[in-house]
């Protein structure tokens, strides 16, 4: 590893003993390598979570890895990202894969993968930092999804808000968790074009699924995906009534659907804007995460 991305990861452990932080997550991508003398990191006071767009190395455990040291792995959708948008991913699938607990601080170290250099220290507090945590539901979601199933469906809905179908905005829901009481509260409005599939084809880390979701995104109505991460249907109408007020202003019909359904259950529902290309996180009726789509460079 270059001399300056060891002095910026060593800050940056620096100042959360400082701020009293409890976790350091590195963004690995624009490192060389992950060699480091770790005995001048104090990761047994400040963890260390790598976050990566990349799949998790099969053997990291080598000597002098910063893998070999770190508490967690995260994996980022493979798309281009806002710094904030980077960081709110990130705290999402911390928090609810219990890597970090709500309420905690937390050290952010980012750069450019295209220039192989750290750049940015960015010191979160999930206590108090609204525009990274915009409500306290995200904390119980691991209690109706399972960490892994909720983070593959947040990186597919953040990828098809970004790419779209054919190079246009997609608009849907997706509802995962609590499937049974989902199921009760809506209705099919087309044949479940899901239906007769066997479940390892319709599970949502099958890696032929993402382009089917693809395909079916246009189509009007909700995905339902169950708390093991089946995909149940497409296609279903979620009729259930939500109390406006309770939404910021400008949402539409997919928002109030979302905000409904989950104040009448324990699912969480994720819904991309077809205008904005933005994702938002519902649980108990209210957003509880928000993700900005990254501007498009020209």
């Amino acid at each position: 590893m270059n001399p300056e991305n060891a002095h910026f990861i060593k800050t940056a452990f620096a100042i959360a003993n400082k701020v009293k932080a409890g976790v350091v997550f590195l963004f690995i991508d624009p490192l060389d390598d992950l060699s480091l003398e770790d005995e001048k990191i104090p990761h047994k006071k400040v963890h260390l979570v790598l976050v990566s767009k990349k799949k998790r190395p099969e053997h990291p455990d080598v000597p002098n890895s910063l893998a070999a040291i770190a508490k967690g792995y995260i994996t980022l959708p493979r798309i281009a990202m806002t710094r904030m948008a980077m960081i709110k991913v990130a705290t999402t699938l911390g928090i609810s894969s219990d890597l970090i607990a709500s309420g905690e601080k937390i050290v952010f170290v980012v750069g450019h993968q295209e220039i192989g250099f750290l750049d940015l220290i960015h010191v979160v507090d999930t206590a108090k930092e609204s525009e990274v945590i915009t409500g306290r539901g995200i904390v119980k979601i691991a209690e109706v999804v399972n960490p892994e199933i909720f983070q593959a469906v947040l990186n597919l809905v953040v990828e098809l808000a970004d790419k779209g179908r054919e190079g246009k905005p997609i608009g849907t829901i997706f509802v995962v968790g609590d499937h049974e009481k989902v199921l009760q509260l809506s209705r099919q409005m087309i044949i479940n074009p899901f239906k007769g599939y066997t479940e390892e084809e319709r599970h949502i880390l099958s890696p032929g699924l993402k382009e089917t979701i693809r395909e079916f995104a246009a189509l009007d109505g909700a995905f339902v995906i169950s708390d093991d991460g089946t995909l149940l249907t497409a296609g279903r109408y979620l009729g259930a009534a939500s109390d406006e007020a309770n939404l910021p202003r400008g949402l539409g019909s997919r928002h109030i659907a979302a905000s409904g359904i989950t104040s009448l259950t324990k699912a969480v529902a994720f819904v991309i804007s077809e205008s904005s290309g933005d994702v938002r996180i519902f649980k108990d009726g209210k957003i509880v995460m928000h993700i900005e789509k990254a501007p498009s460079k020209r």
